[in-house]
């Protein structure tokens, strides 16, 4: 890796080599729309990126992985299409694991860390015990700069004023830059080896790096079949997650509409716009549909004051009346 300065940049790396060369014939199934986003850099947030470096399979994997203890091929795009829909909805999981998705991804820190909560995917980290670490750490943009919520600890809440935002930018960018001189002069490597000051000790990378503060970029690749990166995109790419992971899932969303469509038409049906419901909220619906009031049937059940409030948000019936 390149010190500050002399970056290794995406535009010089191997896979944009592969970019600019031409197409190879292949055998396997492939998908138009995806093919044209292969090697390509798509960015996120300041210095962040995602490209697609390889994929298996499409939506007619999914359906011939499903069929074929039948034997059966596929019949047509309007069957396949059917099927997939009946596949997401009764959760049979197994057919969406024959797809996969490798992706290099360039992302802070913090966020990288939420992110490999998802256990179920293939990583290779970049490493900062072999190599030097990049100048480039995130600053959030002002409108993303906000107070703790006071009714959700994970979540942010009023947003700050311009001066206080202005303050805090300062400190943010002013601690990463300082962190990074202390790692440049624990290393005192000039980039090809030698020290930049001979009299001072050359720190091992594996110690030095200890000190960066969580916002400094971070890559990876990282492979995943689709029933796991679509758990991973329901999770992510729901209005409830944090922003600087969220702007990754809409984005990596976008690709797996591109290379899945079938499949990804389902999974925003039945996941992201769908809903479970519990035996007791069930029976609640049904006495819904005949006539009841969900001001008297809500009480009577065994639901908690917050399954309660999340069952009338999803049904869009606003807040109980008050007794009087």
């Amino acid at each position: 890796m390149a010190t500050d300065g002399d970056k290794q940049t995406p535009e010089h790396d191997e896979l944009s080599e592969l970019l600019a060369a031409p197409p190879v014939p292949t055998r396997r199934p492939t998908v138009p729309a995806l093919e044209e986003q292969l090697y390509r850099l798509h960015p996120v947030l300041d210095h962040g990126f995602v490209r697609v470096v390889d994929y298996m399979g499409d939506d007619a994997a999914i359906v011939q992985a499903a069929r074929v203890s039948y034997g059966k091929g596929t019949k047509s795009a309007r069957n396949d299409r059917g099927l997939i829909r009946y596949l997401m909805r009764h959760r049979h999981t197994t057919p969406f694991e024959m797809c996969e998705l490798k992706l290099h991804v360039k992302l802070p820190i913090f966020v990288a860390r939420q992110w490999i909560r998802h256990r179920t995917a293939n990583v290779n980290e970049y490493s900062a015990r072999y190599s030097i670490l990049d100048r480039e750490f995130y600053l959030p943009s002002p409108e993303h700069l906000a107070v703790q919520s006071s009714t959700n600890r994970q979540g942010r809440g009023e947003l700050l004023t311009a001066e206080q935002s202005a303050q805090v930018l300062e400190v943010l960018r002013r601690d990463a830059a300082q962190a990074y001189d202390t790692y440049a002069a624990l290393i005192n490597d000039a980039g090809d080896g030698e020290p930049v000051d001979p009299g001072a000790p050359q720190v091992a990378r594996e110690l030095a790096r200890m000190n960066l503060t969580l916002n400094y970029y971070t890559q990876w690749y990282w492979k995943i079949d689709l029933h796991n990166l679509l758990h991973f995109l329901s999770l992510r790419a729901d209005a409830h997650a944090q922003y600087e992971i969220r702007v990754y899932a809409d984005l990596i969303s976008e690709l797996v509409s591109a290379w899945v469509p079938h499949a990804y038409e389902a999974f925003s049906d039945y996941r992201q716009g769908g809903a479970f419901f519990s035996r007791a909220e069930v029976e609640v619906l049904r006495q819904l549909l005949q006539g009841g009031d969900a001001d008297e049937l809500l009480p009577a059940t065994s639901l908690s004051l917050r399954e309660r409030k999340a069952f009338r948000e999803v049904l869009g019936l606003g807040k109980p009346r008050r007794r009087g």
